[in-house]
């Protein structure tokens, strides 16, 4: 038998290595081992209590008995290896089980809630896997944001509730790859698990830099160099992952909880300025919407808009990825999923929409070719403006909040998806090293070292490192979306084959797949523009052709990745794609009593008030 994380085994109590004899319970409990099929164990047992240097020691070794991606939930080539044990050891996964539900809805609400909404415009050297709201006021205007950010918003719904119906029923551990290979095709579901990787692999980096850039706002004369606070950084967004999912999960409650008040705060504020409650500024109301205008650069400059307004909702999907590391999916992501609707309704669309009354697009700070520095963020502007001298540096601490919580969650999201694809046998196998308190350790150290590539902020050709890491990761959460639509649709339709009615699933999308077609089709759309603003980019006249050339590629670089990942992987193992009756709906299933259950909730859900229940459809 196989001793627990902070016990000795049975060879080192025979020897009496490490202990004291005063330090030895003998009790006669059942034993039952990690992942053991056996009968209880009654014999007598020794408990050994180890110090606390040692149970810290032990607990890095390797557990030979916990895997991301139990055995028998599914394999590379699509089909179940191991039928037997699949649901066994799917209840039993090492990586679940550790965050609440509270863990949960805070990463739905403010998730991606970093600098994808709080900075501003972007340069070659700041620039981050996150789109920034002032860059895209310069380029389309106050209503060109709004029109874009609620289409996005509304196939975000969409793809989210897709994601949801899957993951309650499906708890998958590291990725999202393993939807396309069960219900696409596995060359697919390769591309996208390394797609996803990628993506985070190549944030932590920008991230890390975006936020020593943003220490600028009090270091003017920069007396500091940026690689003081790069590794600042480095090491506290290391030190949380090292603490396990549930490190993760308080860390992440944490920031969430600061951004979101300060989201909140700053609508209330904005509502107050703009009716001309600021101490400078008198009655504002819309007029920057007349003058210089609602619109920037005609249709090609809401398209740049439509296109990074999907960038800046980038994250949203790792309540998919936690989900799988939660006690009890079926309670916590139903409600973690309908926060969607508050957080785009609220923290994008209420939140852009103050700032476009408070910032006029042609502001010089907003200006492309500025420096894009927190002090250039449409917040903080608009904060200036009023005079208000206070508020300006607590937002910019918010933005280093925001930051840092990004790249909490690459590190997070980059090693559960190595870990989960080495364990498929589609990356290599020393990634899939779990230890004893079920971290994925060497995908963690392999994801941190990457954050290396941050010490670039003090050299001199940061701007090119930077500019072609944004180009591989730029598109990832495109595919990613548009695939877990894709993956929705063609599991109803494999479930409805195989002779399953909607009554069995546990959680069911609310836009059905009615709304899984729009969430694809608008991924599809999204992909079109970025190719066309890409090649023909706002003022490409004046471009040479080499930079006309160089630009699309910036843009639109992890295409031809992803369709590279895909062409070779099917051509090398000859994958084919799944048909409805071929798909493998039961290994891995979470089977639940759903008559009961529902039943339960039916009869709760007809004592709440109208009220309630309104509340309910949404929260």
């Amino acid at each position: 038998m196989r001793a627990r994380p902070g016990t000795m085994s049975d060879k080192d109590v025979e020897q009496g290595h490490g202990f004291h004899k005063d330090k030895v319970d003998r009790t006669i409990t059942p034993s039952y081992a990690s992942g053991s099929i056996r009968e209880p164990n009654y014999e007598e047992t020794t408990i050994v209590h180890q110090p606390y240097y040692r149970r810290v020691i032990e607990s890095f070794k390797r557990d030979p008995l916990l895997k991301i991606t139990p055995n028998g939930v599914i394999g590379a080539n699509g089909h179940v290896f191991h039928s037997e044990a699949a649901a066994q050891n799917t209840a039993n996964s090492p990586l679940a089980r550790k965050l609440k539900g509270r863990h949960l809805q805070m990463i739905a609400i403010g998730g991606s809630i970093g600098t994808g909404l709080f900075v501003a415009s972007v340069t070659r050297v700041e620039a981050s896997s996150h789109i920034r709201i002032g860059k895209a006021l310069e380029t389309g205007g106050p209503a060109s944001l709004l029109i874009s950010f609620s289409l996005i918003g509304i196939m975000l719904y969409c793809t989210m509730h897709a994601l949801g119906e899957m993951a309650v029923l499906f708890p998958v551990a590291g990725s999202f790859s393993a939807y396309s290979t069960r219900f696409l095709d596995p060359a697919w579901g390769f591309a996208m698990g390394w797609n996803y990787a990628m993506q985070w692999l190549c944030v932590l980096p920008l991230e890390i830099i975006a936020a020593s850039i943003t220490v600028n706002y009090w270091d003017e004369q920069q007396k500091y160099k940026h690689s003081i606070f790069v590794t600042i950084f480095l090491v506290l967004i290391v030190t949380i992952n090292m603490f396990g999912v549930r490190g993760y999960g308080e860390a992440e409650f944490i920031f969430s909880f600061v951004k979101i008040v300060a989201v909140i705060g700053y609508i209330l504020l904005g509502i107050i300025l703009n009716c001309g409650g600021g101490p400078d500024t008198g009655y504002i109301g819309g007029k920057y919407w007349s003058d210089p205008g609602a619109f920037h650069n005609g249709f090609k400059g809401l398209c740049s808009v439509f296109v990074t307004a999907a960038f800046a909702f980038a994250g949203t999907e790792l309540v998919g990825l936690a989900a799988a590391e939660t006690a009890n999916p079926r309670k916590s992501l139903p409600t973690a999923i309908k926060q969607v609707f508050w957080r785009i309704s609220i923290f994008y669309i209420a939140s852009l929409t103050v700032v476009g009354l408070l910032v006029p697009y042609n502001e010089p700070r907003l200006l492309s070719g500025g420096s894009a520095i927190a002090a250039a963020s449409p917040f903080v502007i608009s904060i200036n403006n009023a005079g208000i001298e206070i508020l300006p540096s607590l937002m910019n601490v918010v933005i280093l909040i925001a930051v840092l919580s990004v790249g909490n969650s690459a590190i997070f999201g980059s090693s559960r998806t190595l870990a989960a694809l080495a364990d498929q046998g589609q990356a290599p196998k020393f990634l899939s090293y779990i230890d004893r308190k079920g971290r994925p350790l060497l995908a963690i150290c392999f994801a941190s070292s990457l954050g290396l590539v941050a010490f670039v902020a003090d050299s001199g050709s940061q701007g090119t490192v930077l500019d072609w890491m944004l180009a591989l990761s730029g598109l990832s959460s495109i595919f990613t979306w548009g695939s877990i639509c894709l993956s929705h649709i063609r599991f109803r339709h494999g479930w409805k084959a195989q002779g399953h009615t909607l009554d069995e699933l546990a959680f069911r999308s609310q836009p059905g797949i009615i709304g899984s077609w729009i969430g694809f089709i608008f991924n599809c759309l999204v992909l079109v523009t970025q190719f066309w603003t890409g090649a023909f980019p706002v003022g490409y006249e004046k471009l040479t052709g080499a930079q006309q050339v160089q630009h699309f590629f910036l843009a639109y670089l992890a295409a031809p990745i992803v369709i590279m990942f895909y062409v070779s992987y099917k051509f090398w193992f000859k994958t084919a794609i799944m048909g409805a009756k071929d798909m493998d709906l039961t290994t891995g299933r979470r089977e639940l009593n759903l008559p009961e259950l529902i039943a339960e909730e039916k009869a709760e859900r007809a004592a709440w008030p109208r009220w309630k229940r309104g509340y309910k459809t949404f929260c």
